[in-house]
């Protein structure tokens, strides 16, 4: 990418874009064309046509998507289907008839079978049947990447899929009806630590396993594959290294300062027993995480505790 190409980023708002933009400016790009969800629809076909006709982006980050935890996956299933389908798909087509020199696509981990070997490599996507809790999310995003290699197989066009790991970060979503577990989590001790509770609840037995990764480090893996990744297929972007929900909880427990107990409520689901990439295609391509979890949740709180955040 040239200093002065037009970049548009899907999503600018949201935790992913908004890192990607920072590291876009950090990097010296200035050009950005950028509408939140209220000024753009990006599930009206004809309103995203217009606006690429009229803006004509050089590059594209397609950060923008309905999201959510176990429970909004599980409550919402039609819109999370629907409204990734449209936003993806008609971000994705206007950027092959409006010639945009490239795009990356960025997907979700949830995309891969549910008892897939791990770590999961790249090889495994539908080679097995999908969590339930957040199939409609995960069924979007393989049309996603699918929709990305047709292009590219049938126009030309130099479109990329990333699949991130969970991730956090600032601009994170701390609503406990629609949170991921980490963000829940904070939350959850800081506002016990506040009130003086004496326990805070988890969902599932805490077994499972995930893996974080802190979204500057999305931001920059990001920005390097833009500059020199261009094959077809998906490219996983984590950390290679995992820890149960339990041992997270403990560990933001202490961050936060928490005295109290923490109990797991096994009548909650746990959803996929273990989701840790297998990232050697990253590394091989020249990017390994640089901020540890410890490190990246002390940064995250610090921010937030002292401040009207949710």
């Amino acid at each position: 990418m040239k200093k002065d190409d037009k970049i548009y980023i899907a999503g600018h708002k949201g935790m992913v874009g908004s890192a990607i933009k920072r590291k876009l400016e950090n990097e010296g790009f200035t050009n950005f064309i950028l509408r939140s969800s209220s000024e753009l629809d990006l599930r009206d076909q004809l309103k995203v046509n217009v606006f690429f006709e009229e803006e004509k982006p050089d590059y594209v980050f397609l950060a923008a998507a309905k999201v959510g935890g176990i429970h909004a996956n599980n409550t919402y299933k039609g819109e999370f289907l629907y409204d990734n389908l449209m936003i993806q798909t008609n971000v994705i087509h206007a950027a092959f008839v409006h010639s945009v020199k490239k795009l990356l696509f960025l997907g979700s981990s949830c995309i891969y079978p549910k008892f897939a070997d791990q770590p999961l490599k790249e090889t495994s996507l539908l080679t097995g049947e999908l969590e339930p809790t957040n199939e409609p999310y995960a069924i979007a995003k393989i049309a996603g990447i699918k929709l990305c290699d047709a292009y590219r197989e049938q126009y030309g066009c130099n479109f990329i899929s990333v699949m991130p790991t969970n991730l956090y970060g600032p601009n994170d979503n701390y609503d406990l009806e629609s949170s991921h577990v980490l963000p829940a989590l904070i939350r959850k001790f800081h506002e016990a630590k506040k009130t003086n509770k004496q326990e805070v609840v988890i969902w599932g037995s805490g077994t499972p396993k995930r893996e974080f990764l802190h979204v500057n480090d999305l931001a920059d893996a990001c920005f390097l594959l833009m500059e020199t990744y261009n094959e077809p297929g998906l490219i996983n972007i984590g950390t290679g290294k995992d820890i149960s929900i339990f041992e997270l909880a403990l560990l933001i427990k202490d961050i936060v300062g928490f005295t109290g107990k923490v109990v797991q409520d096994l009548s909650k689901p746990d959803g996929t027993p273990r989701k840790l990439m297998d990232v050697e295609k990253l590394h091989n391509a020249g990017w390994k995480a640089r901020i540890g979890l410890e490190e990246g949740i002390k940064s995250v709180y610090g921010r937030l505790k002292d401040k009207d955040w949710y």
